[in-house]
């Protein structure tokens, strides 16, 4: 689910080794677009769930480096790289457990139960299944991960307070840090 097509898996295995060596994961990548004005849209994230814009330039060039010298895509792109935002995607298996408690949108690649699409609440992971509570239904359902094709956070308050808790609690500790760097600089020993 991290790379879609053959084009984005085959860019996936040339910069997923560099983001790694930086600090971060590639959350997922797509190329979109026609022949002539294509994006690569890669997302990303450290290993705390964080991708900040000094983050996204780094990541950017040093990916940009590789992708110029082997030259995966034909024609011309618009390189792009994103933290996942808060309604992200998810793509692995450890982001259904991250965020069991809130809602999400599954897409299959075959009918279960009739359809392809499924809503509900995230209950965590069962080895390679994703655990779910879908609206209406008294059990929770076990989709297997290899049947989904696409599944992303519904945006809900609930999950709109997680993120901005999660961004006081990073200002907070970046001012943590600014403060005590200011104090080792004004009491050098």
């Amino acid at each position: 689910m991290r790379g879609k097509t053959r084009e984005d898996r085959s860019v996936l295995e040339l910069i997923d080794p560099i983001a790694e060596a930086m600090g971060y994961e590639i959350v997922r990548v797509r190329l979109t677009g026609g022949t002539v004005s294509r994006r690569l849209q890669i997302m990303a994230e450290d290993a705390h769930g964080d991708m900040n814009v000094e983050d996204c330039v780094k990541l950017s060039r040093a990916i940009g480096e590789v992708l110029e010298a082997a030259d995966p895509i034909e024609g011309d792109y618009l390189l792009e790289v994103s933290s996942p935002g808060v309604d992200r995607p998810l793509t692995r298996l450890k982001d259904f457990a991250a965020y069991a408690g809130f809602e999400a949108r599954l897409e299959l690649d075959r009918l279960a139960d009739g359809r392809k699409r499924f809503k509900g609440e995230l209950a965590g992971v069962e080895g390679d299944n994703i655990a779910i509570d879908l609206e209406g239904e008294a059990e929770t359902a076990l989709v297997p991960f290899s049947w989904i094709t696409e599944a992303k956070l519904a945006l809900t308050d609930k999950l709109l307070k997680r993120g901005a808790e999660q961004r006081a609690a990073r200002l907070e500790h970046e001012d943590q840090l600014q403060h005590e760097q200011a104090s080792t600089d004004a009491n050098p020993e």
